[in-house]
């Protein structure tokens, strides 16, 4: 079977409101950040690769009114802040071990993934691949999941997708791929053990 891992939420820790805390005491600038950093379009635009961090800075500090170096140290810890999910480690080495082929499906802008290469030994487990910001793609956009079908060769009806959000399950199902919603490592295991890959 082709597996297929998001990695904010599911391989790693992805806690926007644990980072925004760190940065910012007051509730009311909580909840500004939330909605004008990590909910805003220039996100999505920063994960796809048509943003760049200073862009993202730049336009976060005039939107909030907060200052420039507050938001830079906001979206500087973002990469520190994606902290390995050790039980989802396990279960992709003990799915390694079962002859399944392994893959990476992500919405992640280029500091974080780039962080994650350099200090997470994990990427010779999987056979493929593909992160939002360097196909200027993203989830649940259909072409992201064409793309990893056809950059890899894999039939969809072989293929189980794992994520924590619905709406990326949702859009993956729509082109015939099996999808898992995550919620832990060990629920997730026993949902893979019932299609037989583990």
């Amino acid at each position: 079977m082709n597996i297929v891992f998001d990695l904010g939420g599911v391989v790693f820790r992805w806690q926007p409101d644990k980072i925004i805390r760190h940065v910012f005491r007051n509730p009311e600038v909580q909840d500004l950040v939330r909605s004008e950093i990590f909910e805003h379009a220039d996100w999505v635009e920063l994960d796809r690769g048509t943003l760049t961090l200073d862009q993202a800075i730049e336009r976060g500090a005039s939107r909030t009114g907060l200052p420039r170096g507050k938001i830079e140290q906001l979206l500087s810890a973002v990469p520190l802040s994606l902290t390995p999910i050790e039980e989802t480690i396990e279960l992709i080495r003990a799915l390694k071990a079962s002859n399944n082929r392994l893959f990476v499906l992500s919405n992640m802008h280029a500091a974080s993934i780039s962080h994650l290469e350099k200090n997470h030994m994990i990427w010779d487990m999987f056979d493929g691949i593909v992160i939002s910001s360097r196909i200027k793609r993203v989830k649940p956009e259909i072409e992201i999941y064409e793309h990893l079908l056809a950059e890899f060769g894999l039939n969809a009806a072989d293929t189980v997708f794992i994520d924590d959000l619905r709406e990326n399950l949702a859009a993956a199902s729509k082109i015939g791929i099996r999808t898992i919603r995550f919620v832990d490592a060990g629920q997730c295991r026993d949902d893979l053990a019932n299609l037989g890959c583990i």
